[in-house]
């Protein structure tokens, strides 16, 4: 205390920089908290919508609803006993988990959920985002080595092939809404869906990106990393308690975290469908949480409907349909643009 004080004393912490410093712990707590609480129901939500289409009980006899099962989930995995294997690379094997669930958790620095509700509005959003979410990678690969068994191995090594070659395609889709609104900023690309939101003029990108979000999250179809019958649970078979609570933490808010920045790029983000008296008074984190909702709901039908890929059509519709469909598109886009002018619909 008298240390902390004597810098104080000297200038060399001030109490302007204090409050500066406490400002940014707030606003990434009140982005943070939320992420945490919305990844938490949306296994409820999840489990519910299942329930509802297999006409099966989803979440029913804890709390009101069901709404207490995340908690409980919560308290089941805190109080386990973590395991780790014997032969395994220690270090690394805690570290993975954290990997995987840190990068999920950082890409919301730069999404805004309403008009300067952003916690860092920089110009290059969609790079930063780009580059935290695919960290998550090195965790999954670093989970699969560490444990030192080979079912983990094929499974780390079937997620890192996944998730890079739809990046790919991913990454030009982003490029051609790049051009169409003419920033990488993605608060701009949201002010430039005010007359039309992008997924009206580019809905064939809008479908391949909706697909893709499935392979590069590891959802069902294309959840093959954890395919029951030939890898037991893929990358995280070793992984208990809390060390499996983080995997499950960072899946479902990369879950959050893509629909999001589907919503921002293709759903105008937090602007109503139509700018109209009733709707404009709506405010807008309440559109942009719908718009997130909505696609969560699409990645929970897909679960509930669709039979497993195998493998090899995984990667064929990867590199063999959406790749050239995705370099086709931001060719058609690029030109398009330089014919016609840049695409910001409101002005």
């Amino acid at each position: 205390m008298l240390d902390l004080l004597t810098l104080y004393a000297t200038n060399l912490i001030t109490w302007d920089n204090t409050l500066t410093l406490a400002w940014i712990v707030l606003t990434c707590l009140l982005v943070a908290v939320p992420v945490l609480l919305g990844m938490a129901y949306t296994t409820w939500f999840e489990r519910k919508v299942l329930g509802w289409m297999h006409l099966r009980h989803g979440p029913m006899y804890v709390g009101w609803f069901g709404l207490l099962q995340p908690i409980a989930d919560a308290v089941k995995l805190f109080f386990k006993e973590p395991f780790v294997p014997e032969g395994s690379n220690k270090l690394m094997f805690m570290l993975a988990p954290a990997m995987v669930f840190v990068p999920s958790l950082l890409a919301w620095a730069v999404i805004p959920v309403d008009k300067g509700w952003v916690v860092a509005d920089v110009n290059l959003g969609v790079m930063y985002l780009l580059a935290v979410s695919s960290l998550s990678v090195y965790g999954i690969l670093m989970a699969g080595w560490a444990s030192n068994s080979k079912y983990p191995f094929l499974g780390a090594v079937r997620s890192g092939a996944q998730m890079v070659s739809y990046e790919v395609s991913l990454g030009l889709i982003i490029l051609s809404v790049v051009l169409l609104a003419g920033s990488m900023n993605l608060s701009a690309i949201v002010e430039a869906q005010q007359g039309m939101w992008f997924a009206i003029p580019a809905f064939p990108a809008f479908v391949m990106f909706l697909v893709s979000i499935l392979a590069e999250t590891n959802r069902h179809p294309f959840d093959l990393p954890e395919a029951e019958a030939e890898l037991v649970a893929g990358y995280n078979v070793e992984y208990s308690s809390m060390y499996f609570g983080m995997f499950f933490l960072g899946e479902y808010i990369a879950m959050i975290t893509m629909s999001a920045f589907t919503a921002i790029l293709f759903l105008g983000g937090w602007l109503p469908p139509v700018s109209v008296v009733p709707l404009t008074w709506v405010p807008g984190v309440v559109w942009f949480a719908l718009k997130v909702v909505a696609i969560l709901f699409f990645m929970v039908w897909a679960r509930g409907t669709l039979p497993r890929y195998r493998y090899d059509q995984l990667m064929r519709l990867g590199w063999k349909i959406f790749l050239p469909l995705s370099l086709v598109w931001l060719v058609a886009t690029a030109f398009y643009v330089k014919m016609y002018g840049n695409m910001v619909w409101g002005g």
